[in-house]
């Protein structure tokens, strides 16, 4: 399978402080891994490495598609709802639209194809009747569907999400994981989660990050498999997956 981006003994973190160590982690097309651990381990900090928001203290990223070298849109990120500015007057439609915009050119007319493939977005997720809306006047819900579009409307390569579910109503939680599922055809995404079971079944792998990162590919998603595996992980899932809690890593020294 062809590599999208590879991080190769990653360590990051704030000023003098060390989030993460030793992190190695490999993305290729089609991938979906599933970003668990626990508050304060590192998950943010990983995606700020991923999109260059900052600069790793020590270890190397490669991106090997020409897109992701030169082309930060070519990932597409929905943030963590807390970050989203609400008081900022921008509309539904300028807020999805923006995911067009690339460096040095803010300020440009969208051509029909972008404009296109922004409001079939916006009918996909059931925002047509509110792209006149400023986005403080959203709900949680509708706000997490306007940013995951304003993601999307660039066909990133790699889709980053960052606790996509936190404010999604229950009756859009199902068709947000149908999309997802849809999406990975086209596209790799990784999601950060506390509760990946509702979409465990569709995940290659899980990447527990808590300081470092601990990696369990799909073979590990089975009873036979998990007493053996490393990684505190909740499952909650109908069909023949049970209810099952992973052990704890060993403490790192």
């Amino acid at each position: 399978m062809k590599k999208l981006l590879e991080l190769k003994s990653i360590s990051a973190g704030y000023g003098s402080k060390t989030v993460l160590s030793d992190v190695n982690l490999t993305v290729c097309e089609n991938d979906f891994i599933g970003i668990i651990g626990p508050n304060g381990g590192g998950k943010t900090t990983l995606i700020k490495v991923i999109l260059r928001l900052i600069d790793p203290f020590k270890g190397s990223i490669s991106f090997y598609n020409s897109a992701l070298q030169g082309n930060k849109k070519a990932i597409g990120y929905l943030p963590q709802f807390k970050i989203i500015d609400r008081l900022f007057p921008i509309t539904v439609k300028d807020t999805v639209y923006s995911g067009l915009m690339r460096e040095k050119k803010l300020f440009r007319n969208f051509s029909k194809a972008e404009r296109g493939k922004g409001n079939a977005l916006i009918d996909r997720f059931g925002l047509s009747h509110l792209v006149n809306r400023t986005v403080g006047e959203l709900s949680g819900g509708q706000m997490q569907r306007v940013f995951l579009c304003r993601a999307l409307v660039s066909s990133p390569e790699i889709l980053i999400l960052d606790e996509p579910d936190t404010f999604v109503d229950m009756s859009f939680a199902e068709t947000l994981y149908e999309i997802l599922r849809e999406l990975n055809k086209s596209m790799a995404i990784l999601l950060v989660s506390h509760n990946v079971g509702p979409i465990i079944t569709s995940l290659t792998s899980v990447a527990c990050v808590d300081e470092t990162l601990h990696y369990h590919t799909s073979e590990e998603f089975s009873h036979e498999l998990f007493e053996n595996a490393g990684c505190p992980l909740h499952i909650v899932e109908h069909g023949e997956i049970p209810h099952t809690i992973l052990k704890k890593h060993e403490t790192r020294t």
